[in-house]
């Protein structure tokens, strides 16, 4: 009567289940890498790079008393002096 060992065979599943996790893991990286370099949500496209129109409206209203001393101020916190000194 012959007797059949499960040694062989656990061995050759425990291959089998090491091999197939490298697989889901290989399979899992390039997933994520194309779910990560084809997103189509680009934020940096939509960042506001200033003032727009609004802004410039209202700041384009100011008088030009108010004007001047703006422009003082830029010029002293630029480090010149100002032009009607």
């Amino acid at each position: 009567m012959a007797t059949i060992t499960s040694d062989s065979f656990s061995s050759t599943a425990d291959r089998v289940k090491r091999g197939s996790g490298l697989v889901d893991q290989f399979k899992a990286f390039w997933r994520e890498f194309f779910v990560r370099a084809f997103d189509p949500y680009r934020p940096e496209l939509h960042y506001m790079r200033g003032p727009g129109p609004a802004w410039h409206a209202k700041h384009k209203a100011l008088s030009p008393k108010v004007q001047s001393i703006a422009g003082e101020i830029r010029t002293t916190k630029a480090g010149r002096s100002p032009a009607g000194s």
